[in-house]
């Protein structure tokens, strides 16, 4: 498909009048849990994208189920959209009211409601962070290994589907959610999946819930799959000449079974993003950011591997870091890449990718995409959770300069049409949002994406949950 336009890539559908007695209505249930201030709106109305819509007539704040229920059946009431909202962390434009509506804030709903350490799950609130979450569990011994690198909500990471660092060893969301509760666009409770770790009993409806984006439910209960924590985890980084010398180490890592628990991968242009942001003096070179979990062996011995692994390919500078604060510095650079990215030029909106393909094809993709990178004088930065093959290039455009979005949108255009023919997906883990619309086509073909809208239609015939999100109806 041709590069989008920012016009092309919201809704076509022309946004719903949300009728004074709605507000009314709101106002007299929620009362100071209700705002329609502008600035309140406005913060509800954009998320860490690049694209811009106007904001949501006015914003609930949840504080129980109870109150999402009644939000959601108002709404419905007068056919008003509504857009779930966690942290507000997301990329491809989630959270845009192209449809008008009211954003409904979940974040206040952050409890932790159980915690079954004998069975290695816990139950919490949508509004939990990944971050508080660990902080509430680490008397236990136990801990949630899966870190998208922002301090996402809980909900927002199952309604996305979420992965990130830690996904080479302990999967997704995909994988680690065991059960929802959910209110429906009618307003209704409905509890997906239990505690027990398998189940035949019908339809999936836990993994139909995970991954659609707030476009079938609002997620009200989220219980998800602990892990003991490690005994020993170092860390280490290592620099290489080239980014192909860096993803070969991976691949070679992979395939030989070694269990690593994060392989990142950071381009030299992020390094130097990095260094700058950070105030660190790592090489400024292509690096290999690296954790194991296990034993004290075995991590000695995962360790020795790898690095015998890298040393075939010039990899050098290796520098460990085993106590909590260095490894705390060394993943705090690599979470900050981003925003390191974003300062380095003030002003500027990032574009950021995020393609996953088969290990195997994963140095093809990659290498071809920074040659048109650096071909086309757009400045980028490049990181990769490419231990399971899925990686981010960051295109940075002066949102004043709309050949630079143009220049942009052609180079991730190129980049999906590639990881799509060598057997991959449009988005490993930010979702499809508005964003990536046209590409699921490209990657699910007309048929699927016509069943998509069937489910879409037969649980939200008002179409009134995330509309203008994933596909058009």
């Amino acid at each position: 498909m041709n590069a989008p336009t920012p016009t092309q890539l919201l809704s076509p559908t022309l946004p719903r009048a949300v009728p004074q007695a709605l507000l009314d209505a709101l106002a007299a249930r929620f009362g100071a849990q209700c705002s329609t201030a502008l600035a309140v709106r406005e913060q509800h109305g954009r998320d860490e994208g690049s694209l811009v819509a106007p904001p949501p007539e006015a914003v609930v704040f949840a504080q129980s189920t109870q109150d999402v229920q009644d939000a959601v059946r108002l709404a419905g009431e007068y056919a008003v959209p509504v857009i779930p909202y966690g942290a507000g962390s997301s990329l491809e434009g989630h959270l845009l009211a192209v449809q008008g509506g009211i954003s409904l804030d979940v974040s206040r709903m952050d409890q932790v409601l159980s915690i079954d350490a004998d069975d290695l799950t816990v139950t919490v609130q949508p509004g939990i962070t990944r971050k508080a979450l660990n902080e509430a569990i680490k008397d236990t011994g136990l801990f949630f290994p899966i870190d998208p690198g922002a301090d996402a909500s809980l909900g927002g990471m199952a309604a996305t589907r979420a992965s990130g660092t830690n996904a080479v060893r302990y999967g997704t969301m995909r994988e680690n959610v065991l059960a929802l509760e959910v209110v429906t666009a009618s307003g209704e409770v409905i509890r997906t999946g239990t505690r027990a770790k398998k189940s035949a009993a019908g339809y999936d409806l836990t993994r139909l819930i995970v991954g659609s984006e707030g476009t079938l439910g609002v997620i009200t209960e989220v219980t998800v799959r602990l892990y003991p924590l490690p005994e020993a985890v170092s860390a280490a980084v290592c620099s290489f000449p080239s980014i192909e010398a860096a993803v070969r180490t991976t691949i070679q890592t992979i395939q030989l079974g070694v269990p690593i628990a994060r392989v990142e991968l950071i381009d030299a242009n992020s390094v130097r993003m990095v260094n700058q942001h950070s105030k660190l003096n790592l090489r400024e070179e292509p690096m290999l950011l690296m954790e194991f979990h296990g034993s004290p062996a075995s991590v000695q011995e995962q360790a020795e591997t790898v690095q015998e692994i890298a040393s075939e390919f010039g990899g050098n500078a290796f520098e460990w870091a085993s106590t909590p604060e260095e490894r705390t510095r060394l993943w705090a650079a690599r979470h900050n890449a981003y925003f390191a990215a974003v300062q380095s030029r003030p002003g500027c909106r990032a574009i950021s990718t995020d393609t996953c393909v088969p290990i195997s094809r994963l140095a093809d993709c990659l290498l071809d995409s920074v040659a048109e990178a650096d071909a086309s004088g757009i400045p980028y930065f490049l990181v990769g959770h490419v231990g399971d093959g899925n990686f981010h290039f960051g295109y940075l455009l002066d949102p004043n300069i709309p050949a630079e979005r143009v220049a942009a949108e052609a180079l991730n255009d190129k980049l999906v049409a590639r990881a799509l023919a060598l057997g991959g997906t449009c988005t490993g883990e930010h979702g499809v949002g508005i964003h990536k619309m046209g590409f699921l086509v490209d990657e699910a073909g007309a048929g699927a994406v016509a069943m998509m809208r069937a489910i879409k239609q037969a649980l939200d015939p008002q179409n009134i949950l995330n509309p203008g999100k994933i596909f058009a109806l």
